[in-house]
């Protein structure tokens, strides 16, 4: 498999009105992500709503988005879980309907060790024979994985390959796992640092979905040394970049404006997500609004 590299939108999934899936609006966000020029998707993340899917519905998706993919792009499917025997089994089922990567959560119930984390991540390396990217995410899990830990894992783990950083201050901590070696850095946070953390060696970022041509074209910038021109695109973005990291908002926001651009056929999330207000709506809609009426900046 190709090295992983570039912008990786975590994919929203889609439901109707009613909160079952909508496997039509499903086909058709991939298909705009990657028109848009995603390099690669994320499946069953936080963005994706992972915690409120069942066994048969991510199976259900995960074909239907292999199908469509076709090959085109590597899938990255999210296969964490409270305990180890469960993160096994999900990431055996993963890589058996077709993932070509997978991004791991730590236990985030019953806390453990590094020594634990080595274990749990060991087994479930043991049981696949594709990449392992782990998801360094304290803000979510309230476990904390320092550097010197996730380069030991790249370095002694076969399949661990990859860690997405999302411990704030992330780009300190990306300079930091860079410098200790054996494991390629993405980054994730809604891509809020995003140009900070390639500067310090990070090799891709993971966004939602809505904002895919604008992190593409930074993306673009970046690898052609255009960093001024990628800095004014960002900052364009930034206010709505903003706007997603409200802790309980990002979905919802996401889906409105992917439906707004007439993407999905609806906004629709499922409880404990949160959906947004009338007053956030009209927020999101003015800056929407603003960040797009630059004409250089695709419409979300």
């Amino acid at each position: 498999m190709t090295k992983l590299e570039g912008v990786y939108p975590i994919l929203n999934t889609t439901f109707h009105d009613d909160g079952s899936l909508d496997l039509t609006s499903q086909t058709r966000l991939v298909e705009y992500l990657l028109e848009a020029g995603a390099h690669g998707l994320g499946l069953f993340g936080n963005a994706s709503e992972g915690y409120a899917l069942n066994a048969r519905e991510r199976e259900e998706i995960l074909k239907v988005v292999r199908k469509e993919v076709n090959g085109r792009v590597p899938l990255v499917v999210s296969s964490g879980h409270t305990g180890t025997d469960g993160a096994v089994e999900l990431s055996r089922e993963a890589a058996g309907l077709g993932a070509d990567a997978l991004m791991v959560l730590p236990p985030y119930y019953l806390k453990t060790d590094g020594d634990g984390l080595m274990h749990y991540f060991e087994a479930i390396s043991k049981a696949v024979n594709i990449p392992i990217m782990v998801q360094d995410a304290p803000l979510m899990t309230g476990v904390a994985m320092p550097p010197a830990l996730l380069a030991r894992m790249g370095r002694e783990i076969e399949h661990v390959k990859y860690a997405k950083v999302e411990a704030p201050p992330t780009a300190p901590k990306v300079s930091a796992v860079v410098a200790a070696a054996g494991i390629t850095v993405f980054g994730g946070l809604n891509g809020q640092f995003l140009i900070e953390e390639v500067e310090r060696g990070a090799r891709g970022v993971m966004p939602g979905s809505d904002m895919i041509r604008i992190f593409v074209d930074i993306w673009k910038q970046l690898a052609g040394g255009e960093v001024t021109e990628a800095w004014r695109l960002f900052t364009r973005a930034l206010p709505l970049i903003r706007f997603e990291l409200q802790p309980g908002m990002g979905v919802s926001a996401m889906k409105h404006n992917l439906m707004a651009a007439g993407v999905i056929r609806s906004a629709r999330v499922r409880h404990p997500t949160a959906s947004l207000d009338a007053r956030s709506l009209k927020e999101l809609e003015f800056l929407r609004t603003w960040v797009h009426s630059d004409s250089s900046l695709e419409p979300a």
